[in-house]
């Protein structure tokens, strides 16, 4: 890999794992889906300016209602349940499980869309999920409160939901441009979290302190805007299998992140159960590259 294409793959890696601790900031003083539901708002004006600026071509009228799933279920519901999983349980946690998206899309695939998958990533799957089941069976060994058993169905609950839009939204991947489907997900993802905060949490935050604020533009700006820009340069000069690779350091580094600017710690059951999720990960993606 070339020293650029590193650095692309680094810095996107890194902004990813940040999502999570900036959400973290947020959702200390917001609530989370009012916090969504303002990110998104905020967002899509800032997208729409760079699909006009791109010219970016309109989607085909049967991949609408792909990119309206990617939106509803992809990026708002994945989101709404992770941010509220956030408020309970320390986000490197929230993004290990979330990791275990791409398991559900290839146990997805297999059941689903009939795509058979290779023996080896059946053994990568059977490793990931043991990870995550020992994350859960050791969390309540330990005395798992309340909140936090809610916090870890949220999290599980936002790896299903990414799943489900990225498997819906699949057969339209090659024809609809970047930008506009970053803009209809974003569009349809305000949307939802408006209507749940309205539902759910009552009036909107009325004041916020500069760290949230922060986080916030962080959230819009880097990772909203930065973060899918950068991800686009690293599909076009980094292979597919080592980009899903590389991506596997995010929860990690998240979790470090976390430690390192929330104060949130990590049991020792948590690295095992990550160690055994991110490994059965990694099998894999190099069974289906190999495929």
């Amino acid at each position: 890999m070339q020293g650029s294409a590193l650095l692309i793959a680094g810095t996107f890696v890194a902004i990813w794992a940040s999502a999570f601790t900036v959400a973290g900031v947020v959702v200390k003083e917001w609530p989370p889906l009012w916090s969504l539901g303002i990110r998104f708002g905020l967002t899509a004006p800032m997208l729409l300016v760079i699909v006009l600026a791109l010219r970016s071509r309109l989607p085909r009228p049967g991949d609408i209602g792909r990119v309206a799933v990617l939106g509803l279920c992809g990026m708002g519901g994945y989101l709404a349940f992770a941010w509220l999983a956030m408020a309970r349980i320390p986000t490197g946690l929230v993004a290990l499980i979330c990791a275990t998206t791409p398991l559900m899309v290839a146990a997805g695939e297999s059941l689903f869309l009939r795509r058979p998958l290779p023996g080896l990533a059946w053994v990568g799957l059977a490793i990931g999920w043991s990870g995550v089941a020992l994350l859960g069976f050791l969390r309540a060994v330990d005395g798992l409160a309340a909140a936090e058993a809610l916090g870890f169905v949220f999290a599980i609950g936002a790896a299903i939901s990414q799943a489900v839009g990225l498997l819906v939204y699949a057969p339209a991947k090659g024809r609809v441009d970047i930008w506009m489907a970053s803009l209809g997900q974003t569009t349809v993802s305000a949307l939802l979290c408006l209507a749940l905060a309205l539902a759910l949490e009552g009036a909107p935050p009325s004041s916020g302190s500069w760290p949230t604020w922060a986080a916030m533009v962080w959230s819009m700006v880097v990772v909203g805007i930065g973060a899918y820009a950068l991800n686009f340069a690293m599909m076009r000069r980094v292979p597919a299998s080592t980009a899903s690779a590389l991506q596997l350091l995010a929860p990690p580094l998240a979790a470090v992140f976390g430690w390192a600017l929330l104060g949130e710690r990590l049991y020792v059951s948590d690295i095992i159960g990550g160690v055994l999720t991110l490994g059965g990960l990694a099998l894999l993606v190099h069974a289906r590259s190999r495929a």
